[in-house]
């Protein structure tokens, strides 16, 4: 596709909150339910379901590591978009009508690990849309785009919910499939290639920039671990030891999406103001209270209740975390986004043999192991280096 000029942010960005809702629609119908779809739809056995989740993530990071440094420095981020969009909606596609275990394992190494670079080239996208124009809000920008996220995951996981009940999981996977294909077509007509960028140097800047990467690489790991050990779990805990429905499921993860969205939207402001690293850190230690809290539940109205500290906790470390990431490799958005989404991947990895590890101790015991989770990731964070905050105006042309 042609390379077109660079219009005023206003004029992308509204399009492109339209595709971060379509893309965040489609995983949040069809996520949440995929451990639940292993174990009650194909019969999948703990180490079959661990074992389907952690070498599905493991492509998905080695799949959009390759292609994140691959489009810094070249006119294809929109293109990008678009064939993960249509991979997206390939894979679900065959989700919706393959019933065997190792097919299906193919598709998600393949096709679906080409979709995972959907969030970190959108995100990309964004802030290198918004330093063509000169925008000095790119904080509560990129929050505004991630808020679409969780936007999506209000709707998605009860609808999700009435399709498994209306139409089984094929009806569930086929509407996932349609909603990417959505986010392809939005893609291809309404965005303008933004163009390649500079030359790149290697990753690091410096030890002191290093250390600090790693430090934080490794905290979002565990951070995240404990939220996708808890979302992964939530399905069964709320029917198999709280006796809740499969609807009960959905409106709890809905309802905690909905209470993300004001949220996010205020730590994107408060992130122009206070250190990015700070605000993780709060989120980190509201993390031991929601996890403190789950493993007391004894009713679906306390888990209900708990997801408004959830919601803070995923507004701050996964809201504000994408800005600290993209701050500390300013000059590579695709690489310093990636490398936020692939500690999100790498979790998901750690998280699959820790839920299979729940099935047999009992899914209770999942929030027990975020709790442990979100203790050592805050603890890496404290002991990080602090650094001052670095800003940087947009890069010339």
């Amino acid at each position: 596709m042609s390379e077109t000029a660079v219009p005023p942010g206003s004029r992308s960005f509204l399009p492109l909150l339209s595709v971060s809702l379509l893309t965040g629609v489609g995983y949040a119908l069809a996520g949440p339910f995929l451990s639940l779809f292993l174990i009650k739809e194909l019969g999948a056995a703990p180490f079959a379901v661990g074992a389907f989740l952690l070498t599905t993530s493991l492509a998905a990071l080695a799949v959009s590591t390759v292609i994140g440094r691959w489009s810094d420095a070249r006119a294809v981020r929109r293109d990008l978009i678009v064939w993960a969009s249509l991979a997206g909606a390939a894979s679900f596609g065959l989700f919706a009508v393959v019933r065997n275990y190792w097919l299906l394992l193919v598709v998600a190494l393949s096709l679906s690990a080409v979709a995972s670079c959907l969030m970190p080239q959108t995100f990309a996208y964004a802030r290198q849309s918004l330093e063509r124009s000169g925008s000095v809000r790119a904080p509560l920008a990129i929050s505004a785009v991630r808020t679409m996220v969780s936007v999506s995951w209000v709707a998605g996981p009860p609808v999700a919910a009435l399709l498994i009940d209306a139409r089984g999981f094929s009806g569930l996977f086929a509407a996932a499939a349609g909603v990417y294909l959505a986010a392809a077509l939005v893609t291809g007509l309404t965005l303008p290639e933004l163009g390649g960028g500079a030359p790149v140097a290697p990753a690091s800047s410096g030890p002191g920039v290093r250390r600090e990467v790693l430090f934080a690489a490794a905290a979002f790991v565990l951070l995240q671990g404990a939220t996708s050990v808890g979302v992964y779990a939530m399905p069964l805990y709320l029917t198999d030891v709280l006796h809740g429905t499969t609807a009960d499921a959905g409106l709890v993860l809905g309802l905690c999406a909905a209470l993300e969205i004001p949220l996010m939207l205020g730590f994107g402001a408060l992130a122009m103001r206070v250190d990015y690293r700070r605000l993780v850190l709060a989120g980190g230690v509201v993390a031991l209270a929601y996890y403190g809290v789950m493993v007391l539940t004894t009713a679906t109205w306390q888990v209900a209740a708990a997801q408004a500290l959830h919601a803070i906790v995923i507004s701050a470390v996964m809201g504000v975390g994408i800005s600290y990431f993209q701050d500390l490799v300013p000059d590579r958005p695709g690489y310093a986004t990636t490398m936020f989404t692939n500690t999100a991947k790498a979790s998901a990895m750690m998280a699959g043999p820790l839920l299979a590890l729940s099935q047999v101790l009992g899914y209770r015991s999942a929030y027990v192991i975020g709790f442990v989770l979100s203790a050592l990731g805050l603890g890496l964070l404290v002991l990080a280096r602090r650094r001052q905050p670095r800003r940087t105006s947009p890069t010339p042309a």
